[in-house]
């Protein structure tokens, strides 16, 4: 969906290795760059296994299933609880990773390893265009999360998918584990954080989902960049009807809202996720009102719009 590249210095290193369903880039410029490279590629190999909930045995997975209301959890699974219920509340409800039972019915419940249905052919068969709409059960409201005690209080049958949050929540982590490096880039299958002490722009191309083209560059120093869309996660369900990973939340069903695809630049690659799910959500009638940072919106007629990131 998107690239980043730029003229690559001789202390740069760079691996890009199969990774949540997709894959990763992890990009380090600096003394013992290539530490940095393994460093961050291990973490998220580790951290791919431990969030899945196709993995039964994962840390998501066992607290998916605990029949506790009140269950110890590590540090990062606890950041990442707590973007979950900031991703629900900054967005009215639009934004919910409480929908397992949802994306399950809808056909989504291994990974995802089939081709993708074209996205033109989906959109043929797609139902009328309408806004999502926040979940009337609004299940995000009963989890909260004690960082103190490093604990979470849910009703046991909320269940969490990780979804791109966790890829968002992972990029800032490593950024955190990166920062001294003269220059990173880390790319979780779309979700990306830029930073570095050496304040260089890396410019960051937006693919058009309909064809092999660049819709657009952005040139980022540092901060979050996330595209989400549903054309690379598509299929035909049980009943005919196409149908992609991100559900309106009221219904339960694949959302065809007019939008197919969005870019989001943000401080952090959590915030970037948060904003494209949101985003394609909401409609084409919100869109340049919710990229405050800039972005790209591509509709479903194939046009697309740019939203410029404001001066600093």
């Amino acid at each position: 969906m998107h690239a980043v590249t730029d003229t690559i210095p001789v202390s740069e290193r760079r691996e890009t290795f199969p990774c949540f369903g997709s894959e990763c880039t992890v990009i380090v410029a600096g003394a013992d760059a290539q530490n940095g490279v393994a460093l961050a590629k291990r973490r998220l190999l580790e951290w791919h296994h431990r969030f899945s909930r196709f993995e039964p045995d994962s840390e998501l997975s066992s607290l998916n299933v605990d029949p506790r209301p009140t269950v110890p959890v590590s540090p990062l699974m606890r950041r990442l609880l707590e973007a979950v219920v900031e991703a629900a509340d900054s967005t009215g409800g639009l934004v919910d990773a409480t929908l397992v039972g949802e994306i399950e019915r809808a056909g989504y419940d291994a990974h995802f390893d089939t081709e993708s249905v074209p996205l033109a052919a989906a959109l043929a068969l797609a139902p009328p265009r309408a806004p999502g709409r926040p979940s009337q059960s609004a299940r995000w409201r009963e989890i909260s999360v004690d960082r103190r005690a490093g604990e979470v209080t849910r009703p046991p049958g909320v269940k969490i998918d990780s979804g791109g949050l966790a890829k968002g929540v992972f990029a800032d982590e490593l950024s955190s584990l990166l920062s001294s490096y003269d220059q990173f880039a880390i790319d979780c299958a779309g979700d990306i954080r830029l930073g570095g002490r050496s304040g260089v722009p890396r410019q960051v191309h937006v693919a058009s989902p309909f064809e092999d083209a660049t819709l657009h560059t952005f040139e980022v120093v540092r901060g979050g960049v996330a595209t989400s869309g549903i054309g690379k996660r598509s299929w035909i369900g049980h009943d005919g009807r196409p149908a992609h990973h991100l559900l309106d939340p009221a219904t339960g069903r694949p959302a065809f809202t007019g939008i197919v695809q969005v870019t989001a630049l943000a401080p952090t690659a959590t915030q970037a996720e948060i904003l494209t799910k949101a985003t394609i959500l909401a409609g084409p009638e919100e869109a340049e009102s919710r990229l405050a940072h800039g972005g790209v919106v591509v509709f479903d007629d194939g046009s697309h719009g740019v939203v410029q990131p404001p001066r600093m």
